[in-house]
């Protein structure tokens, strides 16, 4: 398995295997890879001559620095998994000084306002650190493809949007959320949750099918209120927020259009450790 962690060394080496018709698939991640993870990585295989694979907790896009010290950080088993799915994965693991050159500092994007809605409303500069990270990558590694799961579902609307604006030739693919037996959306910080608290998260895709369900019949304030008060009974969980929303603009909505695509987005907070899900409603 061919691991890189300079990015010196692996540009030179993607000039050495690039032809006029091979393409690079291109999976960004912060480590402590699941199953999620593995499936994104798979379709790049089945679709690409090549498959590279970024592990790199990145500072600029955490605005709780607690939550950046406890995030996971499991290389070792990392690369095991990888070489167990494929070894001729690339993988590029650098250091804060290899991506940033000593300055860990976000740029500032305009997403079209995307970024103010939901998870931006909650982690201040989060999204200026995601588009400067992505942007940074997608100019090291030049893909053809790159995969991203929906799960952070406002995250790949913001990629695509900052690709847009920078005209980067990158072709940005949303995969389906990958989901543990009680369909809790797989995550890194799941390991931090204790097997009870994993068990009884089950709450938030039952109540994201719930308000689907109800979709159909009721307004979406009606939903957000019992959306409410279901967690208001619920001593472990902390609901932080819970928004029915355009596709489109990530806009919440108050009205429904027979002609638009809504979207639930919910996070909740357990012991510290915030958790988010999306369900699609049309």
């Amino acid at each position: 398995m061919h691991i890189f962690y300079g990015k010196a060394s692996l540009i030179d080496y993607l000039k050495s295997i690039k032809t006029v018709q091979s393409t690079i698939g291109f999976v960004p991640t912060m480590g402590a890879l699941h199953q999620g993870h593995l499936a994104l990585m798979q379709k790049s295989l089945l679709e690409n001559e090549n498959t590279v694979v970024s592990i790199f907790v990145n500072p600029t896009q955490f605005n709780n620095p607690e939550d950046l010290a406890k995030y996971p950080r499991t290389l070792e088993e990392d690369v095991k998994k990888l070489t167990a799915l494929n070894p001729n994965i690339i993988l590029y693991a650098p250091s804060v000084e290899d991506i940033y050159d000593g300055k860990p500092l976000s740029q500032s994007f305009d997403f079209d306002g995307l970024e103010n809605q939901m998870e931006g409303k909650f982690r201040p500069g989060h999204f200026n650190g995601v588009g400067t990270i992505v942007k940074r990558l997608f100019e090291i590694v030049e893909p053809t493809n790159a995969y991203f799961g929906e799960k952070d579902f406002q995250q790949l609307q913001i990629v695509k949007k900052m690709v847009a604006k920078n005209h980067l030739k990158v072709n940005v693919i949303g995969c389906p959320i990958y989901r543990e037996s009680n369909n809790l959306a797989m995550s890194s910080r799941n390991e931090r949750l204790s097997t009870e608290e994993r068990d009884e998260a089950a709450i938030i895709y039952k109540t994201l099918t719930a308000a689907k369900e109800k979709f159909a019949t009721n307004s979406t304030a009606t939903i957000s209120e019992w959306v409410q008060k279901s967690f208001n009974k619920n001593t472990r969980f902390t609901l932080e927020y819970f928004v029915i929303a355009d596709e489109a603009t990530l806009l919440p909505s108050t009205r429904k259009n027979k002609n638009k695509k809504y979207r639930a987005f919910i996070a909740v907070l357990v012991n510290n450790i915030r958790l988010i899900d999306t369900i699609s409603l049309n």
